[in-house]
């Protein structure tokens, strides 16, 4: 469990580290970008921070070769499978949107036009592609490899870094106003995080969906060895999440509304129990995956 400590104590220490150095830093920074509110630069900084963290943990853990960040297949064995990722995030995905349309949980925006989609449709394309590769590349990459030679219990580290990996998605990002900025600023943003865990019927929904999504990820790079399905997944869930929430609004006349997290406007019950039925035929079909050492 030493390996799986380091890496939380990473993000409990820079997410401290932000929140205490945010206001200085707002200091500094927002006079010359006066579109960049609190909430945005303790974000960057926390990332910043945590970049920095990474790099000392991979140093002392010796994490050097590109089979420890996810990347040990050949280039066009991992291009291949990154690929079935993207095709098969989308395939799955997509009737979940569909879901959500058909049953009135979220109608088209009265002001959608065709430049808006546009931008709803590059806008998901650019996260969605950032989102994959980063946070596979950590959590399935780095962390997941890392904790499963610590422990060399499969199913035991899958399971410890897809609860990181939702929690982390609730530490809040609260709006406050340029005006009402102060040096306690950053333990208003540090505080609304933790109010996220200790009122947790708020997040049950989103979170659950989230820790399942992280474990059928996790399952896919023990199979395959590798993060390029993960990756490919990842992308295309985003960039389906994000086209339809730019695209679409929540319909509060919905008796169906519980579906769907007021805290991200997607996941949710829905999308939770859609995961498990993935992963269940994943893991009745997971012996196929033994091959994509190999060949696929």
């Amino acid at each position: 469990m030493r390996t799986f400590f380091w890496f939380l104590a990473i993000i409990v220490v820079t997410v401290l580290m932000a929140a205490v150095l945010a206001y200085p830093v707002y200091l500094g920074l927002h006079p010359h970008f006066p579109a960049w509110w609190f909430d945005k630069i303790a974000t960057r900084l926390w990332q910043f921070l945590m970049l920095l963290a990474i790099i000392t943990v991979v140093r002392r853990l010796r994490l050097r070769g590109a089979r420890d960040y996810g990347y040990g297949a050949p280039r066009p064995r991992w291009l291949r499978q990154f690929g079935i990722g993207l095709i098969a995030g989308l395939v799955t995905m997509l009737p979940v949107t569909v879901s959500m349309l058909a049953l009135g949980v979220r109608v088209a925006r009265p002001d959608l036009n065709v430049p808006l989609f546009l931008s709803a449709i590059g806008a998901g394309l650019l996260s969605g592609l950032v989102v994959g590769f980063v946070e596979e590349t950590f959590f399935r990459g780095l962390m997941f490899g890392a904790v499963l030679r610590d422990l060399r219990r499969p199913l035991l580290a899958i399971v410890l870094v897809a609860i990181v990996y939702a929690s982390v998605h609730f530490l809040a990002s609260t709006r406050i106003p340029p005006e009402e900025v102060t040096w306690h600023s950053g333990l208003s943003l540090l505080h609304a995080s933790v109010s996220n865990f200790l009122a947790p019927a708020g997040i049950i929904d989103a979170w659950l969906a989230l820790l399942a999504v992280g474990v059928l990820l996790g399952a896919c790079a023990w199979w395959t060895g590798n993060i390029a399905v993960g990756v490919g997944l990842h992308a295309s869930w985003v960039f389906v999440m994000r086209a339809t929430v730019g695209t679409t609004r929540e319909n509060p006349a919905s008796p169906l509304e519980w579906l769907i997290s007021p805290t991200t406007g997607y996941t949710g019950w829905l999308v939770l129990a859609w995961t498990l039925v993935i992963l269940a035929v994943l893991v009745a079909l997971r012996g196929r995956f033994r091959h994509w050492h190999r060949t696929i």
